[in-house]
């Protein structure tokens, strides 16, 4: 089964509740964005480094699963004409209350992020998409299409949950006890037994998913880009932060085809 449908609501209750990546910016980020000084997070911590970015001014940016009133109006603040897609109403609601707020210009697409069929070839300059891919349960399409809606030499970031986060189980982890209990990759929806999963759908979080390091990273490859930067971030949140990175991010690129000169005639 596709849980799509399922997730956009459970997002829709996290708007409600106030999870973290739905909670607009403050009015001072926005003044602070609009002088030149900024930050954005594909992960939890960690500020994406100032050099994977271009000059964000006129650029054509497309928040992919990024809605909740954080990047794209720092982006739209920052100069960017920016476009969001995301799967939850209420999170794109939150960049439209920032916009409505500071007057600012985004645009508000509701869709999924492995679908970007409505934006015709090379529409955007760069695809920004924090981790949002552990909520899908494939996700070379989400490479592919961004590759196709890149301009040459355009730029995707992509925020990921570390595929060994999923491997423990997540009731005795909250305790602090370390059991390896999933293979991997994990999907709630197949690992998890009728109880727990009746446990999420009672609470309404999410379905969760996680990808191999051959689909996050090769995949990107085979999409046709090219990795040209990395980072690890910590959460000081998850029990398994004293051990090791729980998120990455990576940069890539839409590479110039190479170009073979012409033949001389013989």
């Amino acid at each position: 089964m596709d849980y799509t449908e399922y997730n956009r609501q459970a997002w829709d209750h996290q708007v409600k509740v106030g999870n973290r990546w739905t909670v607009p910016v403050t009015k001072e980020i926005i003044a602070a964005a609009r002088d030149g000084d900024w930050d954005v997070l594909l992960t939890p911590q960690k500020p994406v480094p100032k050099s994977w970015f271009p000059k964000l001014r006129g650029l054509k940016v497309l928040g992919l699963a990024s809605g909740g009133g954080q990047q794209a109006p720092i982006f739209a603040a920052a100069g960017a004409h920016v476009t969001v897609i995301d799967n939850s109403p209420r999170q794109l609601e939150q960049d439209q209350i920032v916009a409505s707020r500071e007057g600012l210009s985004i645009t508000s697409i509701l869709g999924d992020m492995r679908d970007l069929s409505q934006f015709s070839q090379e529409s955007f300059d760069l695809v920004f998409n924090p981790c949002s891919v552990s909520f899908i349960s494939e996700v070379r399409p989400v490479f592919e299409q961004s590759y196709r809606v890149l301009r040459t030499g355009g730029r995707l970031m992509c925020g990921f949950t570390n595929p060994v986060r999923f491997i423990f189980d997540e009731e005795k982890l909250e305790r602090e006890e370390f059991s390896v209990r999933h293979t991997l990759p994990y999907k709630d929806t197949t690992h998890l037994n009728s109880e727990e999963l009746e446990k999420i759908r009672m609470d309404q979080e999410p379905f969760m998913f996680s990808h191999s390091l051959e689909d996050l990273i090769a995949g990107q490859l085979k999409a046709g880009f090219t990795i040209m930067d990395m980072f690890e971030d910590m959460a000081d949140d998850d029990p398994l932060a004293k051990f090791l990175p729980i998120y990455f991010a990576t940069l890539a690129e839409k590479p110039v085809p190479n170009h073979t000169p012409p033949t001389k005639p013989s």
